[in-house]
């Protein structure tokens, strides 16, 4: 008569549940991010940056020299759209001057970056039109401004750039050929008068 062997599983709670625990924190340690990875508070900073970029082109539209005194930081350096360097207390005295006005500042492809969680990079496109020193100043450029994170958790401006945005380079090509120069023709030369005879001695 054939034995039936019967196979028994051994079910040992204390191994199971080991392995529940390490499958978990697998799973928990996956799911947290990297550290220095922190979307949420990314987007937050980069709304704040957004915000102070709508600020900033208020105040200058309206000429408002306390909302950009706030805006700037004490070591602020910034070169403006001619080229001139310019500290905190040099540009609130062009706004209060009015030797810079600004009218229209139409703002595109804004573009923040971060820098840890201590700075931001922004970089933009700008439609302008004002008067700078009674100069009419019209045309698009590109800019780059620095903020700095304050130990409040507010942001300042510490850096300004503007680029003036020329027309595009012609496309690559052959180069125009120059007509050959030719050498204008000698005039002729002026009739030489015949020499007198010579006297004949006597």
């Amino acid at each position: 008569m054939a034995q039936h062997i019967s196979q028994h599983r051994v079910f040992r709670p204390g191994v199971g549940l080991v392995t529940l625990a390490s499958l978990a924190a697998i799973l928990l340690v996956s799911a947290v991010p990297a550290r220095g990875q922190h979307p949420r508070r990314n987007e937050q900073f980069k709304h704040q940056v957004e915000q102070l970029e709508q600020a900033w082109r208020t105040a200058e539209i309206n000429g408002d020299v306390d909302a950009m005194g706030k805006l700037l930081s004490d070591d602020y350096v910034g070169i403006n759209m001619s080229g001139q360097v310019v500290t905190k207390m040099q540009l609130l005295d062009r706004m209060r001057r009015r030797r810079t006005v600004l009218t229209r500042l139409d703002l595109d492809e804004v573009h923040v970056k971060l820098i840890g969680t201590t700075a931001a990079i922004v970089t933009s496109r700008v439609e302008v039109d004002g008067t700078n020193e009674g100069v009419t100043v019209h045309g698009t450029y590109r800019y780059t401004r620095i903020y700095s994170r304050l130990a409040t958790g507010g942001w300042q401006i510490t850096h300004f750039q503007a680029t003036r945005v020329g027309p595009p380079p012609p496309p690559p090509g052959p180069r125009p050929t120059l007509p050959e120069s030719r050498p204008s023709p000698a005039e002729p030369a002026a009739p030489v008068a015949p020499a007198a005879p010579a006297a004949k001695p006597e």
